[in-house]
C-alpha cells in the first residue's frame, strides 16, 4: 500500500536508499521492528523468504503491529484483531459486519536485499531506483572466511558518524597502535573529488616505517617502510566504502599488497540516535576463519571503545545546536567531511522545495 509521507517536515533526505537491517537480523519466522527516520518499521520474511517492510502501526488505534502475530504472510494486530497482508491492505475485520474501511491500510516500503544488507526506500516510491543501491558484491563474492557484518547503536546524530569516517586524521590521536599511522596521516592534505551520483571521494597517501600494525605482518619485510593509502567514497545520504592498504616494492596495492575493504553506513533512528552498519573483507588470509573473527572483534572494539564514547560525548556537548551555528574551527583534514555536509544539505533543501 503506497501512502505518501509528509517529507516537507523531515530533517532527513527521504528519496534515498538506507540500510534497515543486516540480512541475518531478519529471520524466517519472527517479526522484527526498528525505528528508521523517526518511523517504526516492521520487517519479516514472507513464505518465499522475501523481506516485507511496513509501518509498524495499526491505522485503527496505532498499536505496534510487531506486538501481533503472523498468520502465514498476514499480520494480525494484537489489539483488535485486524489482519493486514504483505501489501499493507486490510484483509479481515472481525468486528460488526466485517466491512473493511477504505482507509484501513498500512504503508509499505520498497526493499532490496543484497550482499548481506536489507535496503529500504522511505521516500516517494516512484523515485525508488534500484540502480542506486551501492555495489557491495565483494561481500558475497569473497569467501565467508574473509567477510564479516556487524551492527552498532549510537546515541548521537548520524552526521557525526559520517564526519568520523570522512576525516580519518583522528586515527593518529584516538586509536591505539593497531590503526595508528604513527603521526604520518594527520599532516597529509587529502585529495577530494566529486564523483557522479552524488558521491564524494577523499584519499590519503603516505609512507610509514614500519607499516601500520594492522598490515605489518602481511608485508614481505615486516620492519621496513611501506607505501600506504586510505580512500573513502561517500554516497548520499550516509554510506561509505573505505579501502586501506599497504605495499612494498610496488605501486599495485591490490595484486602485490594487503588491502582491507570496509563498508560503513548509518541510518538515522531519530534526530538524536543512529543505527551503524558495518562490513569488512580483505585480499589476504582469505581462508583463515579464526583471523577473520579476531579482526572483526578488534575493529568493532576499536569503534565501541574509542570512537563511540567521543562521538556520543561530542553530541551531548553540542546538544540541539546546529553544526554550522556553532561556528566550528576548520582544519585541512575537514575538507572531505565539509564537502559531504554541504552536498547533503543541498540535496535535502532541493527535495523539500520540490
Amino acid at each position: 500500500m503506497i501512502i505518501t509521507s509528509d517529507k516537507t517536515t523531515s530533517p532527513f533526505l527521504r528519496n534515498a536508499w538506507y540500510i534497515a537491517a543486516l540480512s541475518k537480523e531478519v529471520d524466517d519466522e519472527a517479526l522484527f521492528t526498528r525505528k528508521l527516520l523517526n518511523e517504526s518499521v516492521l520487517m519479516y520474511r514472507n513464505e518465499a523468504k522475501q523481506v516485507i517492510a511496513m509501518r509498524d502501526r495499526c491505522p485503527h488505534r496505532f498499536a505496534p503491529l510487531s506486538m501481533g502475530k503472523r498468520l502465514g504472510d498476514v499480520i494480525q494486530c494484537h489489539y483488535h484483531g485486524l489482519h493486514f497482508d504483505a501489501q499493507g491492505e486490510c484483509v479481515h475485520n472481525p468486528h460488526g459486519n466485517g466491512k473493511i474501511p477504505k482507509a484501513c491500510a498500512v504503508q509499505t516500503y520498497p526493499i532490496i536485499e543484497r550482499d548481506g544488507f536489507i535496503w529500504i526506500w522511505m521516500g516517494d516510491q516512484e523515485k525508488a531506483d534500484a540502480a542506486m543501491v551501492r555495489n557491495l558484491s565483494i561481500y558475497t563474492e569473497n569467501p565467508e572466511s574473509a567477510v564479516g557484518h556487524d551492527y552498532m547503536y549510537n546515541k548521537c546524530r548520524y552526521d557525526l558518524v559520517v564526519d568520523n569516517v570522512m576525516d580519518l586524521s583522528h586515527v593518529d590521536h584516538l586509536h591505539g597502535p593497531l590503526l595508528n599511522s604513527a603521526g604520518k596521516l594527520s599532516p597529509q592534505v587529502p585529495q577530494v573529488k566529486e564523483l557522479d551520483n552524488n558521491r564524494i571521494s577523499i584519499r590519503w597517501d603516505w609512507t610509514q616505517e614500519p607499516a601500520m600494525l594492522l598490515f605489518r605482518e602481511h608485508m614481505p619485510r615486516t620492519e621496513d617502510a611501506a607505501q600506504m593509502f586510505v580512500e573513502v567514497v561517500w554516497q548520499a545520504p550516509a554510506s561509505m566504502t573505505l579501502e586501506v592498504g599497504a605495499v612494498q616494492d610496488s605501486s599495485d596495492f591490490t595484486n602485490d599488497g594487503a588491502v582491507l575493504y570496509d563498508f560503513h553506513a548509518v541510518t538515522p533512528e531519530t534526530e538524536h540516535t543512529t543505527h551503524y552498519f558495518f562490513a569488512s573483507s580483505r585480499n589476504y588470509k582469505m581462508d583463515d576463519c579464526e583471523y577473520n573473527r579476531m579482526k572483526m572483534e578488534g575493529m568493532i572494539e576499536a569503534f565501541t571503545q574509542e570512537d563511540k564514547p567521543v562521538l556520543e560525548a561530542q553530541y551531548r556537548e553540542m546538544g540541539d545546536q546546529d553544526f554550522w551555528e556553532l561556528n566550528p574551527v576548520l582544519l585541512s583534514s575537514d575538507v572531505g567531511s565539509l564537502r559531504v555536509r554541504r552536498t547533503l544539505d543541498k540535496l535535502i533543501a532541493e527535495e523539500q522545495q520540490a
